[in-house]
């Protein structure tokens, strides 16, 4: 989303990032990844995820899920490279709900609903060029 906020903020929407963690910990992944152009507020009772409709994955189908990423050698793309990123996602995994699933949502300014999108999976996030694309078709809304 860093890569194309400015093209959401031209077409009148600003991103929020609502995570389902404590500030303490928004911290310290901001520490670790660089700042981002648009605020990340913690959740951690995930109380909008759950007032939202947001879904939970079954333990054990995220554990299948997992395994067969290990096996398939994906750990590399969840885990960063570098040892302080490393460490944050890591603890992240262990320490937060993983089995939570995110989404993305647009609303207008009177906090009605235009677009969503909520995650089915880990891997069934929005694409950064269609949220793009839906800023668009409801500019000016």
């Amino acid at each position: 989303m860093r890569e194309h906020s400015d093209d959401i903020k031209k077409n009148g929407f600003q991103i929020v990032v609502i995570v389902p963690h404590n500030g303490e910990f928004v911290q310290e992944f901001l520490d670790a990844f660089d700042p981002y152009p648009f605020p990340i507020y913690g959740d951690p009772a995930r109380k909008a995820y759950k007032d939202m409709g947001h879904k939970s994955m079954s333990k054990g189908k995220l554990l299948v899920k997992s395994g067969v990423g290990v096996l398939k050698g994906k750990l590399k793309e969840i885990l960063p490279e570098k040892a302080e990123q490393k460490s944050v996602v890591k603890k992240s995994m262990t320490s937060a709900d993983v089995s939570i699933q995110g989404g993305t949502w647009l609303f207008d300014d009177n906090g009605e609903v235009l677009w969503n999108h909520i995650d089915e999976s880990p891997e069934d996030h929005a694409d950064a060029k269609e949220i793009v694309q839906e800023t668009e078709k409801h500019r000016g809304s």
